[in-house]
């Protein structure tokens, strides 16, 4: 995850950034805490030709001072907080900001314009295969600041340059810009963005023929299955770097200062920089927007906590992207209003049964009950929760959904107007 150390303040801060030349990147030091306007240093002076291995070690070897004496001014100058361990919700890095960002908008939306994940697949393939497949739609996303700038990851999601990355990559920013693998790059416009679902679309400006993503079904995903990353830690002098890992869980809640991500946790190491870039299954699809980690101490220098990361499921996502692309901002996910789960019958097949019915939306008021079986969904046969969410799916606030209900022997339909998640 990206760290958030002031809520005003890019989540990865450039203490200093040359814009780039050309298609050049330049290097860039990554600072993990802000320094104030008033005592940034000046710009340093350009440094002495050398190989790319001097770089590294020189980029890596500041990273490591950083570290360091950060971690040795927290644990003198700060009190000991509670670990993970106690449920503090301190401990999760906080990744929520509504930051004005001025960079320049697109706003030629196109509600015909979908993302569409798939529920099929292909052969299962190695390491090497999902990294071909996937890296080529993986880019490093740098949203300026004047002489700072945020800087992430991205997927491309089409051809002609619409971009899914985190709206606190862009947060802030005041002109944005991406680059490929291949070095190409590009300048990007907002299309828009959702603070609280932590998705930003990109569109990049004359692109065309760009390599794209495959994105699957997140709801297909169980714990155990072996996902990848593949992101730009610490910026841009590592991009490009793949991780592996598995699924730890799914439909996890996460609370950060009063709202709610339901998310994909994945051991998979996720560390600065990686913010908008793919998780992705042994298939080569895109089943989440890798957004966080858990930090150790709520100290975001002192991340001791390993192999807790966290993704957006991509499959609740696109209903944001969709939004997004279509109107410029996201209206809120359309619900049915009820808490459901996946039970086995008697006769050993499965059925989704309803748990719990919430207030004010369609369901209460088409007389939905918990204990409600349902059978079909717009006349399609529902066996599983994934069956209910794929025909959801198909629907937009304000449509109506048929649902075909089992209660006490009777069956029956209901029609339920869907609400915005948005209340």
């Amino acid at each position: 995850m990206d760290d958030l150390r002031d809520r005003n303040e890019p989540q990865e801060v450039v203490d200093w950034y040359v814009p780039r030349q050309g298609t050049e990147v330049v290097d860039c030091y990554v600072h993990h805490r802000p320094l104030p306007e008033s005592v940034r240093p000046a710009p340093p002076k350009p440094p002495r030709k050398r190989t790319g291995l001097w770089i590294f070690l020189g980029i890596m070897a500041l990273v490591i001072v950083v570290l360091v004496l950060a971690a040795v001014f927290s644990r003198s100058s700060q009190p000991e907080e509670a670990g993970p361990d106690d449920g503090d919700a301190s401990s999760i890095i906080d990744i929520f900001s509504d930051s004005n960002t001025t960079i320049p908008r697109d706003t030629n939306y196109d509600p015909s314009r979908k993302l569409t994940v798939s529920g099929s697949h292909g052969e299962e393939l190695t390491a090497q295969e999902v990294y071909a497949k996937v890296n080529p739609a993986t880019v490093l996303v740098v949203a300026e600041q004047g002489e700072s700038a945020s800087v992430g990851t991205g997927v491309i999601m089409s051809a002609d340059g619409y971009v899914i990355t985190n709206a606190h990559v862009i947060s802030g920013g005041a002109t944005c810009w991406v680059l490929l693998p291949s070095g190409m790059d590009y300048d990007a416009k907002l299309v828009g963005y959702d603070a609280d679902e932590d998705i930003a679309v990109l569109k990049l400006v004359q692109a065309e023929g760009l390599p794209v993503a495959e994105f699957g079904d997140s709801e297909l995903a169980v714990v155990g299955d072996p996902v990848y990353a593949i992101g730009n830690p610490l910026g841009i002098e590592l991009r490009g770097t793949l991780t592996e890992g598995i699924i730890s869980a799914i439909n996890r809640n996460v609370e950060l200062d009063g709202r709610t991500l339901t998310v994909l946790q994945t051991t998979a190491a996720l560390n600065n920089g990686n913010s908008g870039g793919p998780l992705i299954n042994r298939y080569g699809q895109v089943i989440g927007i890798n957004t966080l980690k858990m930090s150790g101490t709520g100290v975001p220098d002192e991340a001791t906590v390993e192999g807790l990361g966290f993704a957006l499921p991509i499959s609740n996502a696109c209903f944001v992207i969709n939004d997004i692309i279509a109107n410029g901002k996201f209206h809120g996910l359309p619900m049915l209003g009820i808490m459901v789960s996946t039970v086995e019958t008697t006769d050993g097949a499965t059925a989704v049964l309803i748990e719990e019915v919430q207030s004010g939306y369609g369901a209460e008021e088409a007389g939905v009950q918990p204990g409600d079986v349902i059978l079909a969904a717009d006349g399609q046969t529902v066996y599983t929760t994934a069956d209910l969410l794929t025909v959801r799916r198909s629907h937009v606030i304000g449509d109506s959904m048929t649902l075909t209900l089992l209660r006490d022997g009777q069956v029956f339909d209901v029609t339920i107007v869907l609400r915005s998640s948005k209340r």
